[in-house]
Parts: structure tokens; C-alpha cells; sequence
């Protein structure tokens, strides 16, 4: 009788346990049960891209942008509606005067105005946006091809202190002979007002592998530069970049 009590005790022990038995057969069957393969990935070579770079940036659904980005569009937003004329409306006008089936890369986007008021194909860039045509991403890693866009745009984009890094990146994605336009608030080229010095800051740019075509100077508010890149363009080392000044908008 000794031997059956020992046994007895044994499957209650077992059974406090949670039973061994079970979950060996549990685990039996699951190894016997492989799991189904994922589904291939059917997104194009840009649709993958685009996903890996806005990783860090997109914002979820219900989220707000950082407070820091939200303080520079409200106070963009602001400080346009005050000046007599608008660079991104300078620009939408160049566009259209010029080849529609030009792809457009514009960088810093905001409300995306160039993209809705231009025929050409615009892959509207910004760090974050809750518009589901602007692409998210970190506008020195962006998810267009090499050599894929004819005219690269900054409309008072230039922000943070890693401002070369975006001008890298419209060169790798700019064809030979394509288009950069930037337009800058005019303190930040300033030399007398803290600002940088423009002609070094053109000097940069064409180190990179541009050539400055025409610089727009008429308006009292910003400044234009027209550069085109060269058909064989070759990076100078070590480009000293002029530092631009934080671009502060006051409330009016």
C-alpha cells in the first residue's frame, strides 16, 4: 500500500503545480503546429524606404507634434500672414513657369502648399505631420532615390544646427543639373545683425557641387537663391558651413 500512497502524493503535488503532464503535452503540440510564414511585404521600394525613415518621426495617430516644432509652426504661420509677400508663393510661381513634369522634393513642407498648387509630382517632406501625403521622416535621411527629383526646395526650412546635413541629402537625391531653391529669412544672412555672412553661405553650397545662378534680394523679408547642380558634380572635404541663427518670431 506504501507504494500507491507515495504515487498519490506525487499527483497532488503535481497537481498544485499546475500538471506537469499537461504542459508537456501542451509544449508537444506547439512545437508539431509550425507557425504560418508571414505574408510577403507586396510595398514598393520607395513605400519601404519611407517606412524605415519615418520610424523615429512619424507620430502616432492622437499625438500632437513636440512642443518645439509646434511653437515654429504656429509662429511661421504667424509671422507669414504679416509680410507683404510670401517666398512659398515666389516659388509656386517659378514651378509653374517652368517644365510640369518636373518631381519636386520639398523639404520642410508645413501645410504641404507647394504640393496643392502645382501640377508636377511633389513629395512633400517634413520632420512630423498628420497630413497622410507628407512623408515624415528626418529630412537628412529621406526615402526618395538617388538622382530622382528635378527641383529640391527649403521655403525658411533650414532649422537646427545639422541644416548641412539637409542640403547633403537634396544633393543625393537631386539629377544632374536639377534645380535648389532656398528661401531664407533675411536677419539670418545678416552679418551686421548676428546673422551669416551670404556669400559664404553660397560659397558652402557651391562646394557641395552647386552653382549659384541668381540670388533674390528685392524683398525686404527673405532672401532666394536659385543653384543648380553641377552635371558632374564632386563634393569638396571639409566644408566650412557659416552657422545660421536661431530664427526667432515675435508675437505681434
Amino acid at each position: 500500500m506504501e507504494p500507491q500512497q507515495e504515487s498519490t502524493v506525487d499527483d497532488r503535488k503535481r497537481r498544485r503545480r499546475g500538471g506537469v503532464g499537461k504542459r508537456q503535452k501542451d509544449s508537444s503540440s506547439s512545437q508539431q503546429a509550425p507557425r504560418p510564414a508571414p505574408p510577403a511585404d507586396a510595398a514598393s521600394p520607395l513605400e519601404k524606404r519611407r517606412r524605415k525613415a519615418g520610424e523615429a518621426a512619424a507620430i502616432p495617430k492622437g499625438r500632437k507634434p513636440t512642443s518645439l516644432l509646434e511653437k515654429y509652426h504656429a509662429g511661421y504661420q504667424e509671422q507669414m500672414s504679416h509680410w507683404p509677400e510670401q517666398p512659398v508663393n515666389v516659388i509656386i510661381k517659378w514651378l509653374k513657369s517652368h517644365n510640369k513634369s518636373w518631381t519636386v522634393a520639398d523639404f520642410g513642407c508645413g501645410n504641404a502648399a507647394v504640393a496643392k498648387n502645382v501640377k508636377n509630382k511633389v513629395f512633400s517632406i517634413d520632420l512630423v505631420s498628420d497630413d497622410p501625403s507628407v512623408i515624415a521622416c528626418d529630412m537628412a535621411h529621406t526615402p526618395l532615390e538617388p538622382s530622382s527629383v528635378d527641383v529640391a526646395i527649403f521655403c525658411l526650412s533650414l532649422m537646427g544646427t545639422n541644416f548641412p546635413s539637409y542640403l547633403q541629402e537634396a544633393n543625393r537625391v537631386l539629377k544632374p543639373s536639377g534645380w535648389l531653391l532656398i528661401a531664407e529669412v533675411r536677419s539670418r544672412l545678416d552679418p551686421d545683425t548676428g546673422g551669416a555672412d551670404p556669400d559664404k553661405f553660397s560659397e558652402a553650397i557651391s562646394q557641395l557641387g552647386f552653382s549659384l545662378i541668381s540670388k533674390d534680394e528685392k524683398n525686404k523679408m527673405f532672401v532666394l537663391f536659385y543653384f543648380r547642380k553641377k552635371e558632374k558634380s564632386k563634393v569638396a572635404k571639409n566644408i566650412e558651413w557659416p552657422q545660421l541663427k536661431p530664427c526667432l518670431y515675435k508675437r505681434r
